[in-house]
């Protein structure tokens, strides 16, 4: 593992929330009432004035067939970078666990080096949690 795949973790962690996002959205669409009032007569003898309700969705047939199609494309995403997201998980959890703390500090959070080492404890100077992650990643 190297950086450029913790950070396509976080990218992966932001595209399921805004996929989620968007589905949603598109299931609202779907699932947009109309409601209209119209005025019509009987059709026999005494021709009687009448109002009718008429409601439905909104979306046409090849509209919904569209939406359907781009659900599909949007759970495809969603699911390959969730994918994304348990294979660096799983690494995660095998390696020990003070470099899942610099980890987790350091690239999810976005801390300096210095906050990172105040975090960690342990006399840890922000120096010294630097070359510790370097060599790690030195040897992955």
């Amino acid at each position: 593992m190297d950086k450029k795949i913790l950070s396509d973790y976080m990218d992966a962690c932001e595209m399921v929330k805004e996929t989620e996002l968007e589905i949603r959205k598109l299931k609202q669409k779907k699932t947009k009432m109309v409601e209209v009032v119209v005025k019509g007569s009987n059709s026999n003898f005494p021709y009687q004035p009448q109002n009718f309700h008429i409601s439905g969705t909104e979306l046409g047939h090849v509209n919904q067939r569209n939406l359907h199609r781009k659900e599909k494309v949007l759970e495809e995403r969603k699911e390959k970078a969730e994918d994304i997201k348990m294979q660096t998980e799983e690494w995660l959890n095998s390696i020990p666990v003070r470099m899942q703390r610099i980890i987790k500090y350091k690239i999810f959070e976005g801390d300096s080096w210095e906050e990172t080492a105040r975090r960690i404890g342990r006399n840890a100077t922000g120096d010294s949690v630097k070359k510790e992650y370097q060599r790690f990643m030195k040897e992955k």
